[in-house]
C-alpha cells in the first residue's frame, strides 16, 4: 500500500465551494464501481460508526440516490442525489440534498462534480462541491462535513487495499 497519496481539503467562502482531491491505491475501475455502485457505496458511504443505507439508486442521468446514513443508535439522516450528468469512468454530477425519511428535499443543496483518472495504477479523485449559499456551505462544515469526509473516504481506501 502507497504511503505518500495525495489528500487535499480546501474551503472557499468567496465562492461557496468545496474541493476535494483523493488518491486511492488502486484501478479505476474499481475505484469507479466504489462511487456508482449501491452495494459498494452502503459498504463505505458514511464515517464510522454510522452506516450507509441505500433506499434505492439508479445510476443514469436523470437518476437517483435516496439514502440514509444511519447512527449506532438508529437515527436516520436522509439524503438525494439526482444525477445530472455522466461520462463513464472519467466523471459525474450530481445534485445532492438533505432530506426527510420521505424523500422531501431540505432546499437548496449543493451540486457535485466528480472526475476520476488514473496514473500508474493510483486512481485520483477531484470533487468539486458548489453550494448555493454561504449558510449552507457553514452548515455542512460545523456539522462536521471535512472531518466525516476524511474518515469515510479513508474506509474507502481500506475497503479496496482489502481487495
Amino acid at each position: 500500500m502507497k504511503n505518500n497519496l495525495l489528500f487535499d481539503f480546501t474551503v472557499d467562502k468567496t465562492t461557496k465551494t468545496v474541493f476535494i482531491n483523493r488518491e486511492f491505491d488502486a484501478s479505476l475501475s474499481l475505484v469507479w464501481d466504489a462511487f456508482t455502485k449501491q452495494e459498494i457505496l452502503d459498504q463505505w458511504w458514511a464515517p464510522k460508526p454510522w452506516t450507509s443505507k441505500t433506499k434505492f439508486m439508479d445510476f443514469k442521468v436523470g437518476g437517483r440516490r435516496f439514502y440514509a446514513m444511519v447512527s449506532p443508535e438508529g437515527l436516520e439522516s436522509w439524503s438525494i442525489q439526482k444525477y445530472t450528468s455522466i461520462s463513464p469512468k472519467t466523471n459525474f454530477k450530481m445534485s445532492n440534498a438533505f432530506a426527510d425519511k420521505d424523500e422531501n428535499p431540505d432546499l437548496p443543496g449543493s451540486d457535485w462534480d466528480l472526475s476520476f483518472s488514473e496514473q500508474n495504477g493510483t486512481t485520483k479523485v477531484s470533487i468539486v462541491i458548489r453550494n448555493e449559499s454561504l449558510g449552507r456551505m457553514e452548515k455542512m462544515i460545523e456539522m462536521g462535513f471535512q472531518e466525516g469526509m476524511t474518515m469515510t473516504l479513508n474506509y474507502l481506501e481500506n475497503m479496496l487495499a482489502a481487495k
